[in-house]
């Protein structure tokens, strides 16, 4: 059993000037990595309007099961017009970690 997680750490639009604006990005980017069958939550940077950090966990058979899940994820937010993709933390655990 293998799990990757991944931080991405996400630049807002400058109208994200308020937590009901924030969220207003935020859970739409929430509910289609959803339908990649992973968790996701928001796991930093709650106090900053302006930006977000969305943690990612898949659990797979095989660690390129895990990667290409991940890599898929990543892809998706990068996609995105109306956010900026700053960063993105990997960690693979297997079953010796």
């Amino acid at each position: 059993m293998y799990t990757e997680t991944a931080l991405f750490d996400l630049l807002l639009p400058g109208d994200s000037r308020s937590l009901k604006q924030k969220r207003s990005y935020v859970r739409p980017i929430i509910a289609m990595l959803r339908k990649f069958e992973v968790s996701v939550a928001e796991v930093g940077m709650h106090d900053l309007h302006g930006r977000a950090q969305l943690g990612v966990a898949v659990v797979a058979a095989e660690p390129g099961q895990a990667r290409a899940v991940i890599d898929t994820c990543e892809h998706q937010v990068a996609g995105r017009p109306e956010i900026e993709l700053l960063s993105v933390r990997r960690r693979l655990y297997g079953d010796d970690d």
